[in-house]
């Protein structure tokens, strides 16, 4: 077998492959064995058939297509293999001459991961970020909110008011028809709140219990997710909201400290801690925006169409479905117009593939590996995002298929925090931030912003089809 590789642009090659005859011999043998099994002649007992009765009875072309089809995968796969490519996608193949006895020749147009440049060291590279500071104001905020959690209630006989808890019941109506799933009774809502429908504070406000009133409203939720409805409410209870006092004794009820000024100290260290995370993801989040800027990278249009699509269905089966909205309401919810939310899909398209190549580049580079303790740490992580537990979602992503994806998702994290550490990241009071003491959150919010990053542009050598 001969082949050569012809460049048509940096990210796509046409390979010309040339097969003599006498290498197709075992998918022939393998095409006479299939169909022998798959049909019957009258005087030959089933499997027994000859070839030369099958090419009379089936015809010479039949068997060849079989073959062919049987053997284009390998000598493809050897093409590819012997010109050292890293290929993206399945390849298009065209079977440019085929003379039975004679030759078997055909091109085969592929995608491949472009050659980059990366640069020597990332030294050059600087941004700026948030400071950590914490508040007096920010502790008060913390506290009143644990302190929102502990508040107790107590049923009143008054018209209800901001912050107070009805319980009421529901009957949502549409042109008129009381809808199946459109009934709640015993509902608890807090007035102010804007967890239930948009309309409801004001209808239920200065309703004493067994108060009563009609609003509109459209539905987020139901099937009849996003059209207007007529909406019934019923008081049956109000109740007033009462916090408890801030003191030691609140310390002791709603933490493991004895005085409020310890839960206070608490609070500071926790709310630092979050603020040094958000700033280790921020910080990873401008480097890699800064190293994307300092390298080319050419993006594959058809692979870039995939993954346009495949964003877009995502979004549209899986999140707004779930959410009962459909793509147009969900654009008129986001104050965004098609051509608006195509640009966006399009540029966070372009984005995740360049950092995947970016990365992936410098994963081998730099001789990254993934061991079996950094890739359980992030399936842990995985996990908790997406809401099931560890071995529920490490077997669905054995069973997918998607371990190498996971490897590929840590590796990416730490190349991207090898970059953060070799650049200069500054606060905004111009302090030079030392993240190595934030070691573990800068891997761990790299890992996340690379998870982004496009899994269509994996290397696959997938089989081809004339």
């Amino acid at each position: 077998m001969k082949s050569a590789v012809e460049t048509l642009n940096p990210t796509r090659v046409r390979l010309t492959v040339e097969v003599p005859f006498e290498e197709l011999k075992d998918s022939l043998d393998a095409a006479y064995k299939k169909i022998n099994q798959q049909v019957t002649v009258k005087g030959f007992r089933k499997g027994k058939i000859p070839a030369r009765i099958i090419d009379q009875r089936f015809g010479r072309g039949a068997v060849l297509e079989e073959a062919v089809n049987d053997a284009l995968p390998k000598f493809y796969t050897e093409a590819v293999n012997g010109a050292e490519l890293d290929v993206l996608g399945q390849p298009e193949v065209d079977i440019t001459e085929l003379k039975d006895g004679e030759t078997l020749n055909f091109t085969a147009e592929v995608d491949i991961r472009p050659v980059l440049e990366l640069p020597e060291d990332f030294s050059s590279i600087e941004v700026e970020v948030d400071a950590v500071e914490v508040s007096d104001e920010d502790i008060e905020k913390s506290v009143e909110q644990l302190r929102e959690r502990f508040a107790s209630t107590s049923p009143v006989e008054r018209a209800a008011e901001d912050g107070d808890v009805v319980t009421v019941d529901l009957e949502a109506k549409v042109d008129g028809e009381v809808l199946e799933d459109g009934v709640a009774d015993g509902v608890s809502y807090t007035i102010g709140s804007g967890e239930l429908l948009e309309g409801i504070d004001d209808a239920v406000k200065g309703l004493e219990a067994g108060g009563e009133a009609t609003f509109t409203s459209e539905l987020k939720g139901g099937s009849a997710a996003g059209q207007q409805a007529e909406v019934t409410v019923k008081v049956t209870q109000v109740a007033a909201r009462e916090l408890p006092e801030l003191d030691d004794e609140f310390a002791q009820l709603a933490s493991e400290f004895d005085t409020l000024e310890e839960l206070k100290a608490d609070s500071r260290k926790r709310l630092a801690n979050m603020k040094q995370y958000d700033q280790a993801t921020q910080a990873q989040e401008r480097v890699l925006e800064k190293l994307l800027e300092l390298v080319e990278v050419p993006v594959p249009e058809k692979l870039l169409a995939d993954e346009i699509n495949t964003r877009k269905h995502n979004l549209e089966h899986h999140q707004l479905d779930q959410m009962g909205l459909n793509l147009e309401k969900y654009l008129e919810l986001q104050g965004k117009t098609v051509e608006e939310f195509e640009t966006e899909t399009r540029e966070a398209a372009v984005k995740g593939i360049k950092t995947q190549f970016v990365l992936d580049e410098l994963v081998k580079r730099e001789k990254l590996n993934v061991n079996q303790e950094e890739l359980t740490e992030h399936l842990m992580r995985r996990a908790a995002s997406s809401g099931m537990s560890p071995d529920q979602f490490a077997q669905a992503v054995v069973e997918g298929g998607q371990v190498p994806l996971l490897v590929g998702e840590v590796a990416r994290g730490k190349a991207l925090a090898v970059v953060v550490e070799s650049a200069t990241v500054k606060d905004t009071n111009g302090e030079v931030i030392d993240l190595d003491d934030e070691e573990e959150d800068t891997e761990e919010a790299a890992e996340a912003s690379t998870e982004d990053a496009d899994e269509s542009a994996e290397s696959a050598e997938d089989k081809p089809e004339a």
